[in-house]
């Protein structure tokens, strides 16, 4: 599966476009492991790097950065998707969606 293509990149906002959100900016993107339960949510992303913004979560649920590159590593290892369902959603929701028990 290709993870990043041109309409999602597009979608995108530059890094650091919605940190005066907050919890309130929204998340374009979301990749997952359908085998151990971790879930990436892109709220921003720089193409020159791969770096993305977004919440996290894993054995955590944590707002931090994350690397295009590390998720196409990982791809082959623990098979990495790219939510192609996923409607954009703020990180308020998607806490609030996780606390109780949705999302995967």
């Amino acid at each position: 599966m290709e993870l990043m293509n041109a309409e999602v990149k597009k979608k995108l906002p530059p890094l650091y476009s919605q940190e005066h959100l907050g919890l309130n900016a929204v998340a374009h993107v979301k990749y997952f492991t359908p085998f151990s339960g971790w879930s990436w949510f892109g709220t921003e992303f720089d193409p020159e790097t791969g770096i993305f913004f977004g919440l996290v979560q894993g054995m955590e649920v944590e707002l931090g950065y994350f690397s295009l590159k590390e998720l196409q590593a990982c791809a082959d290892d623990l098979l990495v998707e790219r939510d192609l369902y996923f409607i954009p959603t703020t990180l308020n929701e998607i806490q609030n969606t996780l606390k109780n028990g949705g999302f995967c």
